[in-house]
């Protein structure tokens, strides 16, 4: 398993950070670590720390587009 950290921005509301992690259990991936870095003006933003299959992220990434509101804004491999 490869291991990332993404920073994420998604909508500060009951159930937004609930969707990132049901995605990332999708394609087989585990959270790691989790720090909220801080909510300003109805967005959140969330460093999450994840162990995927292989070495790619791009099924991962694309699983996060998809939902509303939700934008990757860094992803930074982990050695």
């Amino acid at each position: 398993m490869a291991l990332f950290r993404l920073h994420v921005s998604l909508p500060d509301r009951p159930g937004s950070l609930g969707a990132v992690a049901s995605a990332i259990g999708f394609v087989g991936g585990d959270i790691r670590g989790l720090v909220v870095m801080k909510s300003e003006e109805g967005r959140g933003f969330d460093e999450i720390t994840v162990a995927i299959p292989g070495s790619d992220p791009t099924d991962l990434l694309n699983v996060l587009g998809d939902i509303g509101g939700v934008e990757v804004l860094k992803v930074i491999p982990v050695s």
